[in-house]
Parts: structure tokens; C-alpha cells; sequence
């Protein structure tokens, strides 16, 4: 949107607040949206230029009311509406506020925004892309390219999503006590899907997408402060930090993926996991404790490794069958057959995977014969280990993951026998 990133973060920390102002007192999600992003655009265009104003969260309010207006008055049923609000509203809201007035903090929705935009009723792909573009400020062209998508393509998926919720008729306010808990889960799992394809992209030739990442972290740092007592965002924002302070870590000078064992520690981010430890810390003893909160427990045991040798590997493989209980799902039962491989040896990882070969929603999904070519490279079968690598390579479509798995069964083939004991040492994924 803007060059100047100091610009750039300022206009993505007001663009909920000044959402929240136009929807809130016109009663219209969608125009307040497109009025809002043309508050940006314009913002984007003269603030570098001109400089910032004194005010620019009322500058923004301003603009976009006026815009507001004007796609109101463009068509009857608009005008409609706008006369509808003016019936409803006492006279003092009907105007747009002064340059110089201050929202309190009983008037940031940034919260009420996560939760319209993370409606249930909303598949998880449109409920991300409305959310990247409501409450984080991003236009929908860089949404698109964070997604490889098309910007017509990405903008049909939000009009749609838009339209979803006008058709809804839920109005712009915070839900009722009794939706609210469905409502924060489907918010904690939209940033974290934000998340996930940040720091691991499922396409493309990038392994990360940084910007992507650090969005997620921003919102839901955003979600913790509003909700300062709610453990399970203070879970999930600790998760993000412990596992995005190894991405520098993550890939050599030319994008190759680097292994787990292989990273240098060094270059973690300890300020980053020291944050993400001492949420994790204050969270759970609060509780009640939920998914997020022990895989931040499982990413600080990481972390706080001296290496992967002096990995708790017995405490992260209890924490995993906490975590089955909470949430199971295939990916962690895959998880936890890793860590009972790590404490008690491949044969025993194997034999828990060999329990999810069935499971349908694994079934084209690369994750199961990375895992399992890991083990049998562990057992010193290496037969079997580089046909499980090559058969993940052919069903990833992240670049970097790919050429990870071909150069592990290409290392495999091409290297001398190794001797036994070094044919058993524990290797833990990727």
C-alpha cells in the first residue's frame, strides 16, 4: 500500500478502529469496509507526500465517512438505508466526528471485528481473507499475493464473504454470551491459519512467507490484549512466537529447508521465545487449558533445548496425549507416533503410524511418508526410507519441502552404509 512502513503499520493498527466507527454507527459492515479501504488508499497516497496529520486516526474517520455518504447516496436502496440510519441514530451521530476527537477505549471493535469477520458461518479460506483485509488493513492485492491467487480471484472471495455476512443480517455488535465462546474459537483458528501458511507456505517457491506470519502475530497480539485473561489467545500467541523465532534458522542462503537437528540455535530469536515462554508460563496455571496453550508448552520444550539430543522428548510426547484428548486429529496422532519414536525408538514410531496409514484425510497428504521415511532412516532401513521420502516429495507442493525430501533420498542412495550405531540416532522431523 505505502513504501514508508512506519506509514504502512500505522494505517494497519487504525484500519479495525475505523472500521469499527463507520459500521458501528451506519449499521453497514460491507460499504464501511469499502469506504474504509479507500480511506487507506487515499491515506497511502498523501500522507507520504504531505505528512502525517495531527489526528490521523480522525483524518481516516473523516475521509471514509465521506465515501461512506457517497456509496450511500450511489443507489435508491442505499439511500434508503442512510435514511433508515438517520431515523434510528440520535441527530448527534450523524455526523462524522472532529479531526482532533479521540476514540476511547470502549470504542476500539477491533474484537467485535474479528468475531464478524471469523462468523462460523464463513468457510475458513474467506474468513481469512476478510480478515487479513478488515481488521489487518491489507488491500487485496497484497492478500492475493500472500495466497498466489489472482487479485480477481481473491476479490470475488471477499465480496462473497461480504455479501455472506449482509445477507446474514447479523448486526455490528459484540455476540451474546452464549455464542461467544464458538465465536473466539473460530477466531483463534482463523489467525492461526494466518499463521500456519505464513510460516510454512503449502505452495510456491518460498518456505515462509514472513509478512504473512508476522500479520498473524500482530492480530493476535491485538486479541490478547483485549482479552488479557483469556489463556487460550494467550496460548496461541505464545505458540506463534516460539515457533516463528526459529524461522531465521529455518532455510540456508539459498531457501533450502534446514532441518530441526541441523539449525543453528543461535540464530533463534531468544527475544521472542523468552516472550512466548513467560505467556505460556502465566497461562496455564489459569486456566481452563486448551490445545493452544500445550502446544506452546510442546514449541518452549523446543526451544529451550540446548539441542535436539537434550530434547524433554519424554515430556513433549506426555504433553502430546494431553493434546490428543483436547484436540485429537491426524496430525497429531502423527506428532505424538514422532515423539514415542524419539523416546522409544523407530519400531515403536512406526508401529503408531502404521495405525493412521487408513485414516482418509492423511491419505494425500505428504506428511505420512515424511514421517515414516524419517523412522525407517532412523531404523537404518534405507530401502524404505528413501522410497518414503520420494513418495512425500510427489505429494508436497511447497518448493522447498519438496527438494528437501528428493536431496534426503538422493543423500540416502548415494552415501556409504553408515555404521549401526549412527544408523539409529534419533532424528526428529523436520
Amino acid at each position: 500500500m505505502t513504501t514508508d512502513p512506519r506509514i504502512e503499520d500505522l494505517l494497519r493498527e487504525l484500519a479495525p478502529q475505523v472500521l469499527g466507527v463507520l459500521a458501528r454507527r451506519f449499521g453497514d459492515f460491507t460499504t464501511a469496509e469499502d469506504a474504509v479501504q479507500e480511506a487507506l488508499l487515499a491515506a497511502a497516497t498523501q500522507w507520504p507526500a504531505e505528512g502525517l496529520p495531527a489526528n490521523p486516526r480522525g483524518w481516516l474517520i473523516q475521509v471514509g465517512y465521506r465515501r461512506m455518504i457517497e456509496l450511500v447516496r450511489g443507489e435508491q436502496a442505499r439511500r434508503r438505508r442512510e435514511d433508515l440510519v438517520a431515523r434510528q441514530d440520535p441527530d448527534d451521530r450523524a455526523y462524522a466526528p472532529a479531526a482532533d476527537e479521540e476514540l476511547t477505549a470502549e470504542r476500539d471493535d477491533t474484537l467485535v471485528l474479528l468475531m464478524l469477520c471469523c462468523h462460523p458461518a464463513l468457510a475458513p479460506t474467506s474468513a481469512v481473507a476478510l480478515t487479513l483485509r478488515a481488521v489487518g488493513g491489507l488491500s487485496t492485492a497484497e492478500i492475493a499475493r500472500a495466497f498466489l491467487v489472482p487479485e480477481a480471484t481473491m476479490a470475488q472471495r471477499i465480496s462473497r464473504a461480504k455479501q455472506r455476512i449482509r445477507a446474514s443480517g447479523l448486526p455490528f455488535r459484540m455476540p451474546e454470551p452464549a455464542e461467544r465462546a464458538d465465536r473466539l474459537t473460530a477466531v483463534r483458528q482463523v489467525l492461526y491459519l494466518v499463521f500456519t501458511e505464513g510460516h510454512t507456505s503449502t505452495t510456491g517457491p518460498d518456505l515462509r512467507r514472513i509478512d504473512l506470519a508476522a500479520e498473524a502475530i500482530r492480530l493476535t497480539r491485538a486479541l490478547h490484549t483485549l482479552l488479557p485473561d483469556d489463556s487460550e489467545s494467550a496460548g496461541l500467541l505464545a505458540l506463534m512466537l516460539l515457533t516463528e523465532a526459529r524461522g531465521p534458522a529455518r532455510t540456508g542462503p539459498s531457501g533450502e529447508l534446514i532441518s530441526l537437528t541441523d539449525q543453528d540455535r543461535s540464530r533463534w530469536d531468544a527475544a521472542a521465545i523468552a516472550e512466548g515462554v513467560a505467556l505460556v508460563t502465566r497461562a496455564l496455571p489459569r486456566g481452563p487449558i486448551g490445545p493452544y496453550q500445550v502446544q506452546a508448552a510442546i514449541a518452549a520444550l523446543h526451544d529451550e533445548a540446548p539441542s535436539t539430543g537434550e530434547t524433554d522428548w519424554p515430556q513433549i510426547l506426555a504433553l502430546y496425549e494431553v493434546l490428543e484428548r483436547l484436540a485429537g486429529s491426524p496430525v497429531v496422532a502423527l506428532n505424538r507416533a514422532v515423539a514415542t519414536a524419539m523416546v522409544y525408538g523407530p519400531a515403536a514410531g512406526l508401529a503408531a503410524l502404521d495405525v493412521l496409514a487408513d485414516d482418509p484425510r492423511l491419505a494425500e497428504h505428504h506428511r505420512l511418508p515424511a514421517a515414516r521415511a524419517h523412522l525407517h532412516e532412523m531404523a537404518g532401513d534405507r530401502v524404505r526410507a528413501i522410497a518414503d521420502y520420494r513418495a512425500a516429495a510427489q505429494r508436497t507442493s511447497s518448493l522447498p519441502e519438496q527438494r528437501y525430501l528428493t536431496m534426503r533420498a538422493a543423500r540416502l542412495a548415494t552415501e556409504p552404509e553408515p555404521p549401526a550405531a549412527t544408523a539409529r540416532r534419533h532424528r526428529p522431523l523436520i
